[in-house]
């Protein structure tokens, strides 16, 4: 395993390719009869597509996209193409230190899908959810909104031994105590 310290994040060298990549775009692969290589999603790719025979799976690289949120507040999302057995994820998400964190999205697909098409599909659908706010700052602190309905994911606050539920909701994260106290 070969670490890099750059900037905020981890970064880690490709055993395949030898490209020093963030942390977030490596993945453990192989097996425990014939042990773990670290791969960045392009190579891992190519071994995927390999395995399964899919001659025409080309990775594409996506540049980050900005996109303003109801309040006019940028939001900028980076890309990550995985393929999988049956299908491809193409991730979208924010960084925060240099990790993966805020609004995050996905999409799946077929593996002979035009990823460029896929990739339209993962905007409008980002688009669509920073067209609507869940919470607001109101009088009494954070506020469910309006439209009295919130949607988000619930992560972990990553203290260990306790391991509390975080919900990510608008991009922001809300400890289980602070969801609990809105009204």
């Amino acid at each position: 395993m070969d670490r890099v310290e750059r900037g905020s994040a981890n970064q880690t060298r490709c055993a395949t390719c030898g490209q020093v990549t963030p942390d977030y775009d490596i993945v453990n692969y192989g097996s425990i009869e014939d042990g773990y290589r670290e791969l960045c999603n392009q190579c891992l790719n190519a071994e995927v597509a390999k395995s399964d025979g899919l001659d025409k799976f080309e990775h594409v690289r996506f540049e980050p996209v900005e996109l303003a949120d109801s309040r006019g507040e940028a939001h900028v999302f980076h890309f990550r193409t995985r393929l999988f057995g049956p299908g491809v994820a193409l991730d979208a998400f924010e960084l925060r230190d240099g990790y993966p964190a805020g609004y995050q999205f996905q999409i799946i697909g077929d593996p002979q899908d035009d990823l460029l098409v896929l990739l339209g599909r993962l905007i409008e659908k980002i688009r669509r959810a920073l067209s609507i706010k869940h919470v607001k700052n109101g009088e009494l602190g954070l506020q469910i909104a309006d439209h009295l309905v919130v949607q988000g994911r619930i992560e972990s606050d990553g203290t260990p031994g306790d391991r509390a539920p975080l919900i990510v909701v608008d991009g922001r994260e809300i400890t289980w105590r602070e969801f609990g106290n809105m009204g």
